[in-house]
């Protein structure tokens, strides 16, 4: 772990300078004091990242999970109760570890992971466009106040603010040249990250032009830490539960929501991110549910956010080089050094530096090249991914990828229907049509449409070869099927020769009875 600092260091830093904004705005999002957002990320660094089994992943606040604690702050009557409900989420948490539930992640389809990461691309960059241009009111994808998505971006360029502008440009074309030039030219490149020169610019453009009408910065368009004046208002900022409130029914419903949605973030999370990792590292998810219940406990316990394991800030540490979980654990103490000597300093770094920055994280995500690959590996690829990140990028990250899923269900339905059997017709043979049919490894009541569809369109007068030696599941709606069938057959004139591991038989009477004694797996 120790041998790859010289990756992990750098890694952390521009980790660090992604976090650092991220925890404020969700913070902000979720109606919760900013220091909250702080206390949920030095906790996910260092905690999580210590007790994690993912190398690369990095823990946070979540902006998934902003719109429930926001409502949850409202409905529990006061923020201390719901710190309780983060506290009991984290033990509900670290039972879902324990009962091994971490195994769900594994059944969410390829495309859909894409889809999800390329649809937090996408909202990454458009969330970034005010701050990039200093424009103080947020952008969104739907009519507001009669605004549509058109009339809101250029309501963003009536309103640009130069100073803001200029940094971000700056800072863009820093982030480019460094990725695409200098880091090839030599190792100082390489160790000094492009984002930390951004960020290092955009504080001394900051000072220089704080006094120019025209090119000054505003406060608001600038990182905004809280500053302690001294060790007790320092830790003034901290808050405990309120355990009184355990008795609270709703207390209990929000702690399980809680639970349910940072699990299922965190498992999406750790599966796009091992897809991620150039050294293709596999991160164990019930010990990933177990750290990150702890963390929960935690930062509950002080007064933080919710935390997950956040694609955002894990995909910038992977892009930035990170090898071990020392990157996330080193940018946890950085988050936490910071906000206790240098809030004064960080809150004169440029918002538009820190969109530059996040534009690169976000176009790296959401590559235009990837929805072309996605397109030519076909329909049943392409449809979930498209779904996913239109539902991701138009309501949210949770109901776009259960439209994701929910498309994917379909399209296995469909090849369920496709693959059930393998059907061989030859020519007439003593006045019959000879028509062979293999049923498929395993056969289940997805294949009843497929099947029953063959069987009914067989004509009169047929001599049907029923193979089952490949089969070694056959479910009991099929078996079923095949008896009513052999029925049926009688009036029809189709003869029927089923041939099995024990052999072969001529127009069995009960397919019921021949399957009892014949195990249905193998």
């Amino acid at each position: 772990m120790f041998k790859t600092l010289k990756n992990d260091i750098p890694s952390s830093i521009v980790v660090f300078f992604v976090a650092l904004p991220l925890c404020l705005g969700i913070a902000l999002a979720s109606g919760a004091p900013l220091f909250s957002g702080l206390i949920a990320g030095i906790v996910g660094g260092i905690v999580v990242g210590s007790l994690s089994g993912s190398k690369i992943g990095v823990s946070g606040p979540a902006a998934g999970l902003a719109a429930i604690v926001l409502t949850a702050i409202g409905t529990l009557g006061g923020y201390q109760n719901f710190l309780l409900a983060v506290v009991i989420g984290g033990i509900i948490q670290l039972i879902f570890g324990l009962l091994k539930a971490g195994i769900i992640g594994y059944y969410f389809p390829s495309s859909v992971i894409k889809g999800m990461l390329t649809g937090i691309g996408i909202i990454i960059i458009l969330k970034q466009i005010p701050h990039f241009f200093g424009y103080d009111k947020a952008f969104t994808l739907f009519k507001v106040n009669g605004e549509s998505t058109i009339t809101q971006i250029l309501n963003i360029f009536d309103h640009i603010q130069l100073g803001s502008t200029i940094i971000g440009i700056v800072g863009l074309a820093i982030l480019l040249l460094w990725d695409k030039v200098l880091s090839k030219k030599g190792k100082i490149f390489q160790l000094v990250q492009g984002p930390l020169v951004a960020v290092v610019v955009g504080i001394i453009f900051f000072i220089v032009t704080k006094s120019n009408d025209t090119l000054g910065i505003d406060q608001s368009h600038l990182v905004s830490v809280p500053i302690p004046e001294d060790a007790a208002s320092f830790l003034g900022q901290f808050s405990l539960p309120n355990f009184s409130a355990i008795t609270n029914p709703e207390i209990w419903i929000v702690a399980f929501t809680i639970a349910l949605v940072a699990s299922l973030e965190t498992l999406l999370c750790v599966e796009a991110t091992d897809k991620l990792d150039p050294h293709k590292n596999v991160t164990p998810t019930n010990r990933e549910l177990l750290a990150q219940g702890t963390g929960n406990i935690i930062s509950g316990m002080i007064g933080g956010l919710p935390i997950t394991q956040v694609i955002v800030r894990s995909s910038a540490n992977i892009q930035s080089g990170g090898r071990s979980k020392m990157s996330a654990i080193i940018h946890g103490f950085l988050l936490l050094i910071s906000v206790i000597l240098i809030p004064r300093l960080l809150n004169m770094i440029p918002l538009s530096v820190l969109a530059a920055i996040l534009f690169i994280v976000g176009f790296k995500l959401a590559k235009p090249s990837l929805f072309k690959k996605m397109y030519d590996l076909g329909w049943k690829q392409s449809i979930p991914f498209f779904v996913t990140v239109f539902g991701i990028v138009f309501t949210d990250l949770l109901v776009g990828i259960g439209m994701g899923l929910a498309v994917g269900i379909v399209v296995i339905l469909i090849k369920s229907f496709q693959n059930s059997h393998f059907l061989h017709i030859e020519d007439k043979s003593n006045g019959k049509h000879k028509i062979k049919m293999t049923l498929a490894e395993e056969v289940t009541f997805f294949n009843k449409g497929a099947i029953l569809k063959e069987l009914d369109s067989l004509p009169r007068d047929t001599y049907l070869e029923l193979d089952v030696r490949k089969t070694r599941y056959l479910d009991n709606d099929i078996i079923e099927i095949l008896d009513d069938f052999a029925f049926k057959a009688k009036e029809r004139h189709i003869d029927i020769q089923l041939i099995s591991e024990r052999g072969i038989v001529e127009n069995p009477d009960s397919f019921i009875e021949f399957f009892k004694l014949r195990p249905k797996t193998a």
